[in-house]
């Protein structure tokens, strides 16, 4: 009888890069975030709209976001051109922000709480939340694509051993 075959272990290597792009996003996001708060409760204390509060404080920090993690969290991913780079930033980060934006439309209209520190606790925390999980997704699958030959590497000692041969 023979055993099945062991599953592929993660390269020990591969999970420090993804614990490291991971702490990198949040610390950019972190700033992005401080952005987004406080430019959200600017909005909210001139007298702006919920939802309108939100949508407005998600530009300046979208710019934020995307200067920390283009310079920083995925400096060594391949560079696919500015405007591709830099439209498809924007077009998921807006998708974030509606999903903030959901999240605060959804406390103020269907739920009642029309508060400062609901409409802070449904867009700041559970949609910056679900936004930021959206985020790290999209940006590092679509946005920040991997260098080819860093992602054929991840992919070569599998298949050489595939044969079993060393």
């Amino acid at each position: 009888m023979s055993a099945a075959p062991a599953e592929p272990k993660a390269e020990p290597g591969r999970i420090a890069r993804i614990r490291t792009e991971v702490a990198q996003f949040l610390v950019a996001g972190g700033l992005a975030y401080a952005v987004d708060v406080a430019v959200f409760n600017l909005c909210l204390y001139l007298g702006l709209d919920a939802v309108v509060s939100k949508v407005i404080s998600s530009v300046p920090a979208t710019i934020v976001a995307y200067v920390g993690n283009r310079y920083w969290t995925y400096r060594h991913r391949e560079r696919t051109g500015v405007t591709r780079e830099y439209t498809m930033f924007f077009v998921f980060s807006a998708i974030a922000a509606g999903i903030q934006a959901s999240c605060v439309f959804v406390s103020n209209n269907l739920l009642g709480y029309t508060s400062t520190l609901a409409d802070n606790i449904s867009g700041n925390i559970v949609g910056m939340a679900l936004g930021t999980l959206f985020r790290f997704w999209a940006f590092r699958t679509f946005v920040f694509k991997h260098k080819q030959s860093e992602a054929s590497a991840t992919t070569e000692p599998a298949m050489s051993n595939a044969g079993g041969t060393s």
